[in-house]
């Protein structure tokens, strides 16, 4: 299970819904159980000792990285 180092963003929770769910059928749709697992990514980065270092980050914190730099 992929787990972002940054921000510990994991796996979440939710429902899916089956088919249209407006008006009557708002609450008469089907829902299934189903998970909504994070985009991660490996990033190789510099660490302050000059060593390389495997990071697992959701994409929401790389592109902080990619245009901030961590």
């Amino acid at each position: 299970m992929a787990v972002c180092m940054i921000c510990d963003k994991g796996t979440m929770h939710g429902q899916n819904i089956r088919h249209k769910h407006e008006g009557k059928w708002a609450l008469k749709a089907q829902k299934t159980k189903r998970p909504w697992k994070t985009n991660t990514r490996n990033v190789k980065l510099i660490s302050e000792t000059g060593e390389t270092v495997s990071v697992v980050m959701c994409m929401k914190c790389y592109k902080k990285y990619r245009n901030v730099g961590i």
